[in-house]
């Protein structure tokens, strides 16, 4: 028996887990120069999930970026073996996807205007000539298709074996049957790992860990909402009709993908509800074991297959494939370093997508390990996503079946989980349930949509169930007042003696103003790009507040705390919950703070901050707006938000939710992180140059100050469409005269200008010189509008403003 080599006593960077994250991650440290990295595998290279992966590659996602992930992994699977000598079973024969009704094909026609915007080849296609690329199927009830000739697919094992010999010939060792027993720290930083052959000191960790990542990120000190689920395929032998390699057909509604398979067929499934499966009954020896034939739980799928595929009826079944795949809250995977731990990488969680994805996110997870940061912006991924309330094994089995489910479901607008809610509860929670609200999951909280709900809302392409109630809303802001529950807000309290220098250094705008100050201002990564924007209060000459974006607030305050020096006098602390903030907008919002006793309120100056009473509880008021109405966001102690708000409401307010929030904040052109700008967002591409001091210096300053002129200037426009029926949703093409110029990124119907409206994002700055008048391409369709650099809506003014003055 040969012995097995001794484990290094030092490694730049541990990667755990040989599947194809893994072997992917390795590569890439590998090519890029880490020439020690060390993969640690307990069992054997692609056990657990990756080995029995249907490994279908299919580049079109939702965002750009998420897309160059797979394009990467398609041109990398592509020259591996040219590189390597191993083959990867790459089988380029495209893809094809069908609709089988009428909303379907909106979807449909919506993916096609996505690939051209992406620069991805895809075609909308007749039935017909879906069954000349598929004759084998039923066609009869096929509406259209949409075929992308690029996609594939590659045999897991084998590309996994190519991205192994390509790290080993650079240097990167691969251990396999050594498993990890714990991730050694010290002062949250990763020093190193425990294995059941001795410990290694390393400076980083990288969790490709699949089916076991959150009890492996735990050893960290890190909490990973990751759970598997039963993942079926039907495998038949050989049939007529089956000749070599055909495209993969995806037929969505049928919850169904179909590809060819040793001359047989391979039927699977994302059925509307998966089953899950706790990992500590699959057991850590779980490697290439699968789990049991369930016919009953296939059964409707196989209808479904049997209506696609009328040549299932008299074929052979070699057997019905049961593995597990790892499923997050969301449908997204996690890439990334933790918050909590420094160090500490995860590439896990893929949601059925670890093949196709796993080339290019193992480039990024080694880029970030390397440089620090992900080479683009992957808000979607990142793994500090998630509140702590999702990391419940009670949770994520409740949550995880409905994500497999929503794998195929039309992505309607205004679509909601329907499982593991009320997680978490506004302080006000009651009051908006008497008051009809109809809820969204934001970061585990519930909060109101919009008013008025009588039965559950039916989703559609076109103008929604809620236009109206939206529309009431929003009038109530313009014309009265409303009030608008902004607790989700992540609140971060800075204090002590250094707070204002500290804050300085971190933010874009200069912080070190008067008590009362009510400052907006921005994070930047190192590069320039936007990390978070946010406003800040000052409450003391050592205590500023900072509200930041629902979903950042493990992020912000991860990044904060790293930016504390040795020596400095502050404290970061994580007050969320302890405060509701509720804005009170509208022309009437004046005489209504008065008359609950906060009168001090109204003298206030826009952008500053006060104490005051009312209606009996104490709370700070900053006079700014974020729907383009007069107002005041007010932060109250969250033992008297109830009674807060209820007063407010009695007093005369109109509760509006954040459907109409949103409709007004893009009539305003006031941005949202994840939509309008992100890390890979300049502050001048944004318009945003008035919130940075580059003279006082600040992290990612020194990335600004060496942009090239063109990333200086304003790339964000506002639209307003001609068509009052049109409904953009974002992510639509912008065009003039059949080019393509960028892409919307919010949009909404704009009930004070009573048509829709939308930001959009250009790929060359905004200037006089550019055209007066664009299309948006909305599901193959062009309406066309008129362009406003700057705000659509001005309260102040005439209602719209462009570019060349029309309007």
């Amino acid at each position: 028996m040969t012995e097995m080599p001794s484990l290094p006593s030092h490694a730049s960077v541990v990667v755990v887990g040989g599947g194809v994250m893994g072997c992917s991650t390795i590569f890439h440290l590998a090519t890029s120069g880490v020439s020690d990295a060390l993969l640690l595998e307990r069992n054997k290279l692609t056990s657990g999930t990756t080995w029995h992966s249907a490994a279908q590659v299919r580049a079109l996602r939702s965002t750009r970026n998420l897309t160059e992930l797979i394009r990467y992994s398609i041109d990398l699977y592509g020259r591996l073996e040219a590189e390597t000598g191993q083959a990867t079973g790459w089988i380029n024969k495209g893809s094809l996807s069908i609709a089988t009704t009428p909303d379907r094909m909106v979807h449909v026609e919506r993916q096609a205007s996505l690939a051209r915007l992406f620069d991805v080849r895809a075609e909308v296609i007749s039935s017909d000539a879906a069954l000349e690329r598929w004759p084998l199927m039923n066609a009869d009830d096929v509406l259209g298709a949409v075929w992308s000739p690029d996609d594939g697919r590659v045999s897991p094992s084998d590309l996994c074996a190519a991205l192994v010999k390509g790290a080993r010939s650079r240097g990167a060792r691969v251990f396999e049957d050594t498993g990890v027993t714990g991730i050694l720290t010290r002062d949250n930083r990763v020093v190193g790992v425990e294995t059941d052959r001795g410990p290694v000191r390393c400076d980083a960790v990288a969790l490709c860990t699949g089916l076991w990542s959150r009890d492996a990120a735990a050893m960290g000190g890190v909490g990973v909402p990751v759970w598997p689920c039963h993942h079926f395929y039907l495998l038949t032998r050989p049939i007529d009709g089956i000749v070599g390699n055909v495209p993969t057909l995806s037929d969505h509604d049928g919850h169904l993908y179909i590809r060819d398979d040793s001359g047989g067929l391979l039927v699977g499934c994302f059925e509307p509800f998966g089953k899950p499966i706790d990992p500590e009954i699959l057991g850590s020896d779980f490697a290439f074991q699968l789990l049991p034939e369930d016919w009953d739980h296939f059964e409707p799928m196989m209808g479904n297959a049997l209506h696609r595929l009328p040549a299932l009826e008299t074929a052979e079944v070699k057997m019905l494939l049961n593995g597990p795949e790892s499923f997050t809250p969301d449908g997204s995977f996690l890439l990334g370093e933790t918050a909590e731990t420094r160090g500490l990488f995860l590439g896990c969680g893929m949601n059925s997508v670890g093949v196709a994805t796993g080339g290019g996110a193992g480039m990024a997870l080694a880029h970030a390990i390397r440089a620090g940061a992900l080479p683009m912006d992957l808000h979607e991924c990142d793994p500090n996503r998630f509140p702590a309330c999702f990391n419940s094994a009670e949770v994520l089995a409740a949550r995880v079946p409905e994500v497999l489910g929503k794998h195929y479901e039309i992505t309607f607008p205004g679509r909601q989980w329907s499982t593991a809610r009320n997680l978490t509860l506004l302080p006000a929670h009651a009051l908006w349930c008497e008051r009809g609200a109809h809820f969204g999951q934001v970061f585990g909280w519930e909060r109101p949509l919009f008013f008025g709900k009588t039965e559950e809302p039916g989703l559609t392409f076109g103008r929604p169930d809620w236009h109206d109630r939206v529309a009431a809303e929003v009038d109530a802001a313009h014309n009265r007042v409303a009030l608008f529950d902004q607790s989700t807000f992540g609140k971060i309290d800075v204090r002590g003696r250094d707070a204002a220098t500290f804050l300085d250094r971190i933010c874009t705008n200069r912080m070190n103003r008067s008590v009362g100050a009510t400052i907006y201002t921005l994070m930047l990564n190192e590069a320039g790009g936007i990390l978070s924007d946010l406003t800040a209060v000052r409450l003391a000459p050592d205590h500023f507040r900072l509200y930041v974006g629902t979903a950042a607030v493990r992020r912000d305050l991860a990044h904060l705390r790293r930016h504390v020096r040795s020596g400095d006098d502050v404290a970061v602390v994580d007050v969320t919950e302890d405060f509701a903030v509720f804005g009170v907008m509208g022309p009437g919002a004046a005489g209504l703070v008065d008359r609950l006793g906060g009168g001090r309120l109204t003298s206030l100056a826009y952008f500053r901050a006060a104490s005051a009473t009312l209606a009996g509880i104490d709370v700070v008021g900053a006079r700014l707006s974020y729907v383009g109405e007069a107002g005041w966001e007010l932060t109250v102690p969250t033992e008297g938000a109830a009674h807060l708000a209820l007063a407010i409401l009695e007093a005369g307010a109109q509760p509006a939710g954040l459907f109409a929030q949103t409709s007004m904040r893009i009539e305003k052109r006031f941005l949202a992180y994840g939509h309008d700008i992100d890390t890979d967002t300049t502050p001048y591409e944004a318009g945003l140059g008035f919130a940075v001091d580059e003279e006082k210096g600040f992290v990612g300053c020194a990335g600004l100050k060496a942009l090239p002129e063109h990333r200086r200037t304003n790339r964000i426009i506002t639209l307003v469409l001609d068509d009052p029926e049109a409904v953009p949703l974002g992510g639509e093409p912008v065009l003039a005269d059949g080019k393509i110029l960028g892409m919307t990124t919010s949009a909404a119907y704009g009930f004070r200008l009573g048509r829709a409206v939308a930001l959009c994002t250009l790929r060359d700055p905004a200037d006089q010189n550019g055209p007066s008048r664009v299309e948006i391409d909305i599901a193959g369709r062009l309406f066309g509008g008129t362009v406003v650099v700057g705000a659509a809506y001005d309260p102040k003014g005439s209602r719209m403003r462009s570019l060349k003055g029309q309007g």
